[in-house]
């Protein structure tokens, strides 16, 4: 008999707090709720979005870095005053969660995204995959990322990543 595979062994013992958290993470920022978006991380923290090559030629180049509560809601600040795009949506799609290590009351996570993007005109294109690496600490009855970094499989950004991956 085949042994089964090591991502549906783990998922079996993931904690359903964790992946709520990674369900409510997507449904915050493609319901367009991003005043909500900094509480689902420690403070500080680190929120990073980097390219497959960078992360692993271990390049500390990113396209956004963010290690605080400050960092994140000065970026939905921008979101909300600042940068000028064109509406549109986003739809995640997440799958392939993976337990790639654990301590008391701490997860380390991989899983594969997939973010589409709607115009408002009804355009729909795949606007980014890749991959989260995700440290998840419950502090006391809250599970929050410590760490999300957003590795995405494409080198071209050909527009301006308003919104969070």
């Amino acid at each position: 008999m085949a042994a089964v595979s090591k991502i549906v062994s783990d998922n079996a013992h993931i904690p359903s707090e964790v992946t709520a958290l990674l369900a409510k993470y997507a449904h915050v920022i493609d319901s367009e709720r991003f005043e909500e978006w900094p509480n689902l991380f420690t403070n500080p923290c680190t929120y990073q979005i980097t390219t497959r090559d960078n992360y692993d030629r271990g390049l500390p180049i990113s396209i956004i870095f963010c290690d605080s509560h400050g960092m994140l809601k000065d970026r939905v600040v921008s979101i909300r005053t600042a940068n000028v795009f064109e509406p549109h949506r986003y739809r995640h799609i997440v799958s392939c969660i993976e337990i790639i290590g654990e301590a008391e009351n701490e997860w380390h996570l991989r899983s594969n995204y997939l973010v589409t993007r709607t115009m408002m005109n009804g355009t729909m294109s795949v606007f980014s995959t890749g991959e989260y690496k995700d440290i998840i600490v419950q502090k006391e009855d809250k599970f929050l990322f410590r760490e999300r970094v957003v590795i995405c499989d494409h080198s071209v950004i050909n527009n301006l990543i308003a919104l969070p991956l």
